[in-house]
This record gives C-alpha cells, sequence and structure tokens, in this order.
C-alpha cells in the first residue's frame, strides 16, 4: 500500500522530491499525504495557499495514474521500492531529496552499502576507457559495487570493468525510463549489468531520455556512494555536477585521476584535484580516502553459501556470533589459511601462498572490506 501512494506522489505533476518527502514528514506517512486536504498543505514548507489547491488537484490525477504505471512496470520486468522498504538503499535515504520510488532491473544486495561512482566524460580519449575498466574492475574484485550512469565513455567502460571481474557487481542509474534504454546500443550491457547487479531509474517508464534528466539522475549515482572516482571530464561535463554533489550535498569523497595537460578532457579531474579531491593512481587512495563503512555495514549477509570460513584448529570455543556467508576463491582461501591473530606482512604471505604480488594486495583488500582479515599496519595483515 505504502508503494501506491509513494508513487502517486512521483507521478504528480509540479512535485519533486524535495517537496513530497516534506509533505510526508509533515502528514506521517505518505497515504496521509495524498490524502490531505488543500488546507493542511498550506502549513508545508514550499506550497502556501496559491500552491495547495492545485496540488490537491494534481494528487488526484496522479491517483487514476498508478495502476496503468504498475502494469506497465510488471509487463517489462521492473519492480519498484519506496523509502517506506527495507531494500531502498541506506546512503540514499540521507541526501536532501531521495527519489520517491525506484525502478529496478535486477536486485540490491547488501554488498551494494559499500559502493563507489565511476564518472567522467561521453567522448573519453582511449586512456581514460582504459583506466575506467581498469578501476571497474579493481573495485570489482576489491568486494565494491561499482555505480555509474551507463552512459557511453567512461560510464560504459567501468560497467564492463566491473563486469569482467568474476565477483564484480555493478549498478546503472538511467536518465529514461527503464523500458526506454538510453543509450540505445547499450541494451545489451544494461541486460548482462541487471543479471549481475542492477539498472535503475526514478523516471516512470515510457520516459524519454531528455537532457534535463541527467543532472537528476547524477545525484542518485553520487548519493548511493561512498565516494565518487572522476575519470576524464571537461569543464562542462555532467561528472563534473557529480562530484560537486558527492563533496557539497552528500559529504562524500571525490578521487580524480589526472591526465595530459594537454588534453581538454583533464581539465576537469586537475581541477577537481586544485580544489580538494584526492589524486588517484590507485585502489589503495581509495581505500585510503575512504571514511569508515556506513552504519548498517555490520549488518552484512549474503545469500550463497560457498565457503565459510573455519575455525582456527583446537581453537577456545566462543560465545555464537553471526557467520558472515561469502563466496571465497581459491586465492582467498589459501591467502586466510596462512593467516593467523599475529600480524604477517604482505611479502611472508606472497612467499608462503606463491601467488603474484598483486593479486595477493588485491584478496587482502577483498577479504578486508568482508570482515575476514584487518590491516594491522601498511604491510601486515592478522585475521579478524
Amino acid at each position: 500500500m505504502a508503494l501506491r501512494h509513494w508513487l502517486q506522489l512521483s507521478l504528480t505533476d509540479g512535485l519533486g522530491p524535495i517537496l513530497s518527502n516534506r509533505m510526508v514528514a509533515f502528514a506521517g506517512s505518505a497515504q496521509a499525504a495524498c490524502e490531505a486536504h488543500a488546507k493542511s498543505l498550506r502549513e508545508v514548507d514550499g506550497i502556501g495557499t496559491s500552491k495547495s489547491s492545485k496540488l490537491v488537484s494534481a494528487l488526484l490525477v496522479a491517483s487514476e495514474k498508478v495502476d496503468a504505471e504498475l502494469e506497465r512496470a510488471q509487463a517489462a520486468g521492473v519492480a519498484l521500492i519506496c523509502p517506506d522498504d527495507a531494500s531502498y538503499p541506506l546512503l540514499l535515504r540521507s541526501i536532501p531529496d531521495p527519489p520517491n520510488v525506484l525502478y529496478i532491473k535486477g536486485k540490491f544486495e547488501p554488498r551494494d552499502l559499500n559502493a563507489i561512482a565511476i564518472v567522467g566524460s561521453r567522448k573519453c580519449t582511449h586512456y581514460g576507457r582504459e583506466q575506467a575498466d581498469r578501476f571497474g574492475a579493481l573495485l570489482g574484485g576489491a568486494g565494491f559495487t561499482v555505480i555509474s550512469g551507463g552512459a557511453r565513455g567512461v560510464d560504459s567502460a567501468a560497467h564492463r570493468g566491473a563486469l569482467s571481474h568474476s565477483q564484480g557487481r555493478t549498478i546503472a542509474v538511467l536518465g529514461s525510463g527503464l523500458d526506454v534504454p538510453y543509450p540505445p546500443e547499450n541494451e545489451s550491457l544494461f541486460e548482462q549489468i541487471a543479471a549481475r547487479g542492477a539498472v535503475i531509474s526514478e523516471f516512470p517508464m515510457e520516459t524519454p531520455p531528455l537532457a534535463e534528466n541527467f543532472p537528476r539522475r547524477n545525484r542518485i549515482v553520487s548519493g548511493m556512494s561512498r565516494g565518487v572516482l572522476v575519470i576524464e571530464a571537461d569543464e562542462r561535463s555532467g561528472a563534473l555536477i557529480t562530484a560537486r554533489q558527492a563533496c557539497d550535498d552528500h559529504g562524500r569523497p571525490v578521487f580524480a585521476i589526472p591526465g595530459r595537460i594537454d588534453n581538454s578532457q583533464s581539465a576537469g579531474p586537475h581541477r577537481l584535484i586544485r580544489d580538494g579531491a584526492i589524486l588517484t593512481s590507485g585502489i589503495e587512495d581509495i581505500l585510503e580516502g575512504l571514511g569508515p563503512l556506513p552504519q548498517g555495514a555490520s549488518e552484512l549477509q549474503f545469500d550463497e553459501t560457498v565457503a565459510e570460513v573455519p575455525a582456527e584448529p583446537d581453537s577456545p570455543q566462543l560465545p555464537a556470533t553471526p557467520r558472515v556467508m561469502i563466496d571465497l576463491s581459491d586465492r582467498q582461501r589459501a591467502i586466510l589459511a596462512e593467516l593467523g591473530t599475529d600480524a604477517m606482512a604482505v611479502d611472508a604471505i606472497i612467499d608462503r601462498t606463491e601467488l603474484p604480488a598483486p593479486l595477493v594486495l588485491q584478496e587482502l583488500t577483498f577479504l578486508s572490506l568482508k570482515g575476514l582479515v584487518r590491516r594491522v599496519d601498511g604491510q601486515s595483515y592478522a585475521r579478524s
């Protein structure tokens, strides 16, 4: 029932996320907001006397669109969630203007709380595409969900990079209805993303990719992420809007990859770095620049159990604690088998596992994010 009323608010002409959230807060629920009289709506900040009557009429018109919209979504295999649902992204709830509804192909998972956005130019250079693919794969392999806008250029490369890792996961946020995939050449990519992550939008079905939709879309990219990585953007790029929203509106760190000084696509990242963004050349810059995991991260659970971290032999019986269910690769098992509660240097782990150094560092990052190992200092690790 709550979804129907949040959808009604979303479909109401002249009512955006900020004002609709004020109405819900004032009335006490989405249903009460939709059923409120003009006299009471006048007291909501931003409505007033002249707008309240028009708003009540618009809400009635929107109520007649709800069933048809739900039918269109169901026919396209699209699910809807609202802020009253437990699956609504935790980080997105905290921004000033969270969407009233999210349309989803695929599904959200608890690990999406640990997400990084990768944004950049649609007209990126080979270097920009290469770096987007590289960081998408690195972050995906380290247990992060990669979020981007599904656009040409950097966005598409970041999504593909995340999908290239066997454990990679990515979310695309569109600036159109989910039944109007844009850009159209990415339709098959969006199908791959939905199978391994999610394709989402706040826009109703059949919404075309209008220019004004994309700045609004960008706040969701930033709002769902713990940080935003900018890879190539000229000074007018929408990627810079996302970065500014992340920093100024959402309190999230911004990372930027430097480029050639004679390349106009480097102007955006260079300006961000000058203004305080974290200069990024590797995944360790992102790990060091992030704050602690958001509240609720300790409650992450995973649906499929392929391996469970074994207890140490002959260890004393401890009080039962929640088990972390996680899909472990052979490399991760090998590293865990060598680690104990005392710190072990990375070089020793490399020697004992006989794995390449870059792979050991990557897997240690993944295991750290999952709470299975802890970094004692910059170059040594132990079991959590």
